[in-house]
């Protein structure tokens, strides 16, 4: 069965490069436009792994994160934050908020290809 990746990201621009991108490598992918509608999404659907914008409207990604990672049912899911913000600080900020991995943005294929590898393949070791 094919790796479920929710995408929440507001422009849709990066939306459709993340999607396709996803879907080459054999994803189903989900999509949600705001961080609200990213948590309600994840808790109906659990998906995977979970792509998150950092910057969107409403309730903030950082906020989503922290949200998700606060919820038993959605604790356990891997979260990658995504943000094409340069302000220091933003890669800790989402890492103590829940994030497993961070992305800037202009995304490179083969480094967001290689991070979801990473994320949905199980650890050798068990971990």
């Amino acid at each position: 069965m094919a790796a479920r990746v929710l995408v929440v990201e507001d422009n849709a621009v990066d939306l459709e490069f993340v999607t396709v991108l996803l879907e080459q490598a054999g994803c189903q992918v989900l999509t949600a436009k705001t961080g609200e509608g990213g948590f309600l999404l994840a808790i109906k659907e659990r998906p995977d792994l979970i792509l998150m914008d950092l910057r969107l409207p409403g309730m903030t990604g950082y906020e989503a994160i922290r949200q998700l990672k606060g919820n038993p049912a959605t604790a356990g899911i891997s979260i990658v934050a995504v943000t094409a913000s340069v302000m220091g600080g933003d890669e800790d900020r989402a890492r103590e908020a829940g994030a497993d991995a961070f992305l800037t943005k202009p995304l490179a294929a083969q480094i967001l290809r290689a991070t979801v590898r990473r994320l949905l393949l199980p650890s050798p070791t068990g971990d």
